[in-house]
């Protein structure tokens, strides 16, 4: 079986799905590597570093791919909004893709995968189950986003973090509030903590209260009645409008005593839920900093820009979409790791193996044999028509 890693093509994206170590761990697997050449000095990895394990470069794109029976990507064509179906006709019938596609935000590219009979595993898909947690490339990105997003802010806001009591006067620490205690949010709290900021958090879900304060914030608590706002799946439910509108009123005024803002709350599938309005930074003092990590859903401040620094009143609001980018080795390493550990799950004496019956393979699974086998792709397409 020959796995192929090819260069991300994703505008400004330098991580790669496969980093030399893993292709190490797949030649035990009796599993063969080609890697496009280059595709990894953007995180750190060189050509000779993948030699070394036992990939071979292939200099020429479309020859890596046609020769492939399977194809690891950090982003495949869903989840690559400059990206083309061009490398899928390079493909041959029943090879298969795995990496992150965004199924449920950009359902359409499954169409083209089924078409050209392509296999497509999509990441995002891994059902919150124990025996997925080695393999829960989210929560790995997430825990990178929420790192560099406090790292962000520190750069961005007119004062230091911590609390300096020096000869030429006491200096105040900085109020950091985190929106959402999911894997981001937690461990930007975790990492202004460190900075030595005071921090508060807050999360729709009545169970986040004790992971908050597990490293070290103050839990917010809103008057909102939300014992049902948590999924099987452990992510944070629509509220009604009604609830919406009181969260937004109430978190204003926590907002407005705070120098920085990171919120992360994202709903699967949908516009990220409007926390912060126009009206609530506005009453921001003049340089404090909001970074809006749910940017690429639409943010959750009604003023975030896509990748963009947007200056409102003087508070600095910020929309990155992809901050795993950033810290590309370490992001990297960690979705290598995430991606082997589901790849063997495919792996049987060196040879490729669905099996159906496994939960993570079958929910992960989005197309095959040119049929699109993923219910909640089929019913978003459904909807859409």
């Amino acid at each position: 079986m020959i796995v192929a890693v090819p260069r991300e093509t994703s505008a400004a994206e330098r991580r790669v799905a496969l980093v030399p170590a893993g292709v190490a761990a797949l030649a035990k697997r009796e599993v063969s590597c080609q890697v496009e050449a280059n595709a990894g000095i953007a995180a750190g990895f060189t050509d000779e570093a993948y030699r070394e394990a036992g990939a071979e470069i292939v200099a020429d794109r479309a020859t890596l791919l046609q020769a492939a029976d399977v194809v690891l990507q950090v982003r495949t064509l869903g989840a690559n909004p400059t990206g083309s179906p061009t490398d899928l006709d390079d493909l041959k019938p029943g090879a298969v893709v795995i990496g992150m596609a965004d199924p449920l935000g950009s359902p359409a590219a499954a169409t083209e995968y089924a078409s050209r009979k392509l296999t497509l595993f999509a990441l995002e898909l891994l059902p919150r189950i124990s025996r997925a947690q080695s393999m829960d490339v989210l929560s790995s990105m997430a825990t990178v986003a929420g790192y560099k997003s406090v790292l962000l802010a520190a750069y961005e806001l007119p004062k230091m973090f911590p609390l300096l009591m020096t000869a030429a006067g006491t200096q105040k620490p900085a109020k950091v509030l985190v929106i959402g205690a999911g894997v981001a949010g937690l461990q930007a709290i975790a990492t202004a903590r460190r900075l030595g900021a005071i921090v508060q958090a807050y999360d729709v879900r009545p169970a986040a209260r004790e992971q908050i304060e597990s490293v070290g914030a103050t839990a917010v608590q809103l008057d909102l009645a939300t014992d049902d706002a948590e999924d099987k799946g452990g992510y944070a439910k629509a509220l009604s409008a009604e609830q919406e509108d009181r969260q937004r009123e109430q978190l204003a005024g926590v907002v407005a005593q705070c120098d920085v803002v990171i919120t992360t709350a994202a709903i699967p599938g949908r516009r990220s839920p409007l926390l912060i309005t126009e009206k609530a930074v506005s009453a921001m003092q003049p340089g404090s900093v909001i970074v809006d990590l749910a940017a690429e859903r639409g943010g959750n401040c009604e003023v975030t820009q896509p990748d963009q620094t947007v200056e409102h009143q003087g508070v600095k609001i910020l929309g990155p979409t992809n901050l795993p980018s950033t810290a590309p080795l370490s992001a990297s390493q960690m979705y290598s790791t995430n991606l082997i550990n589901f790849f063997s799950l495919l792996i049987k004496d060196g040879e490729l193996t669905i099996d159906t019956e496994d939960e993570v393979i079958r929910d992960t699974l989005v197309t095959r044999g040119g049929e699109i086998t993923n219910t909640r792709v089929q019913q978003l397409l459904e909807t859409a028509n």
